[in-house]
């Protein structure tokens, strides 16, 4: 643990980033960068934002450290367009809203979305979040307790919250135009600039002023393509599929056939055990050993594990390491069951594998794609007159208010030497 210690202002004008979004990325505050620093924080350098994106786009290796700053940049923009607009927004409460955006992310673990539920059962990552902001905000001697109340909706502005978690928040802002960058998927560039001028607050909801809503406008169908183009796209659900299967493997194989298998500490932990969020609150030292988990201490055991003696786990090591990826295809109807079964044997016979073994080499689920969702919290449109509309009334331009459902896809993944040419 690190202890809070107060800094003199004058050694925080120069600590800047250089970020290669936005330019210099000023600190706001000492407490700001005292979390920063602090190791559960310096984590996230160790954990890619994309997790296997870049076996498809090789340049898809920013970290989430990357994307917790830019979100806060963010932050402290917002903020300042809306006091620049007459809006009272406390220092005490800007430092809190920063803050809870800055963490927003901090409970996430390695490989991010496609292992969320395969290390610990059935909890969240926003759930681990707020177990490390509880516990952060009593080593900083609660000084965190604001940035939590924005963060859980608790507190009287609930357009602050709106700011961290919403249809149209900085969280959403930075990542889009990250991901676009990096990725070099064009398609998922923002104008976050003038969105984020864009914004005020009426009767406490964030809206958009009308002028803006061309740029809202591209950015739903900015996420739109990035979730089909890059998010959900088959050769990345096939990896992060690959990486499911692997883990699902080693927890076979660590807790019902008891075998020994190479893992750093840390996850030897969570290998061997089936933890559940009750267990992280009669044991407090799981959040440091989870602490002590990123991409490396699952990618040096995948290595380890292309040697293990177990045909299954050394195949799927063998396949990720290699990228030797399945084959997988996505589509509007849910597959026949015949081609599944037809696969299903096929790869039997070829490997040697029993009919449970065979569906981690076979096997079909759904992904869903939200453009957006008026049932969540809207995003609203301040029009000339004074008036706010739902931005699928306002819109009338992009046809936002026939993209309000949500779109969901089968996918079909498979060994390659089995492609069966079905068109996406």
């Amino acid at each position: 643990m690190c202890e809070y210690k107060s800094m003199k202002p004058a050694s925080l004008k120069r600590k800047i980033f250089n970020d290669p979004i936005y330019g210099f990325i000023t600190v706001p505050d000492e407490l700001i960068f005292a979390l920063i620093n602090h190791p559960w924080f310096q984590r996230l350098r160790r954990i890619k934002q994309l997790g296997l994106t870049n076996l498809v786009y090789p340049g898809a290796l920013h970290t989430r450290f990357h994307h917790a700053l830019g979100a806060m940049h963010l932050m402290t923009e917002a903020i300042e367009a809306l006091r620049s607009k007459g809006h009272s927004i406390t220092d005490d409460e800007a430092q809190g809203a920063t803050i809870a955006i800055l963490l927003h992310d901090i409970g996430h673990g390695p490989f991010s979305h496609a292992l969320e539920h395969s290390i610990v059962n059935k909890i969240s990552h926003e759930t681990i979040s707020e177990l490390f902001m509880a516990q952060l905000n009593t080593e900083f001697k609660g000084k965190l307790s604001l940035a939590i109340r924005i963060f859980r909706d608790e507190h009287k502005k609930k357009f602050l919250h709106q700011l961290v978690s919403s249809q149209l928040d900085v969280d959403r802002l930075d990542y889009l135009k990250r991901d676009s960058f990096f990725t070099g998927v064009s398609e998922g560039i923002v104008s976050s600039d003038r969105i984020i001028k864009m914004m005020n607050v009426v009767d406490d909801e964030l809206v958009v002023e009308i002028k803006g809503i061309y740029s809202v406008e591209k950015f739903i169908i900015a996420r739109r393509l990035m979730y089909w183009q890059v998010y959900l796209h088959k050769a990345v659900l096939s990896a992060e599929n690959l990486l499911v299967n692997i883990l699902a493997r080693a927890k076979e194989l660590a807790l019902k056939q008891k075998k020994e298998l190479f893992c750093t500490p840390a996850l030897h932990t969570f290998l061997y055990s089936k933890l559940t969020k009750e267990d992280f609150s009669v044991r407090p030292e799981l959040l440091q050993i989870f602490s002590e988990l990123d991409d490396n201490d699952i990618m040096a055991s995948v290595k380890v594990w292309t040697k293990h003696s177990d045909k299954i786990l050394s195949r799927l090591c063998t396949n990720l390491v290699d990228r030797h990826l399945y084959c997988a295809e996505l589509q509007k109807l849910p597959f026949e069951k015949s081609l599944i079964a037809s696969l299903k044997r096929k790869t039997q016979q070829k490997y040697g594998l029993t009919e449970k073994e065979v569906g981690y080499f076979v096997f079909t689920a759904s992904v869903s794609n939200d453009t957006y969702r008026p049932d969540k919290i809207k995003i609203k449109i301040l029009t000339k007159d004074g008036s706010v509309l739902d931005l699928a009334k306002a819109s009338d331009q992009l046809g936002i208010g026939s993209r309000t459902h949500t779109i969901s896809k089968s996918f079909l993944c498979y060994p390659k030497e089995f492609r069966t040419g079905i068109s996406s």
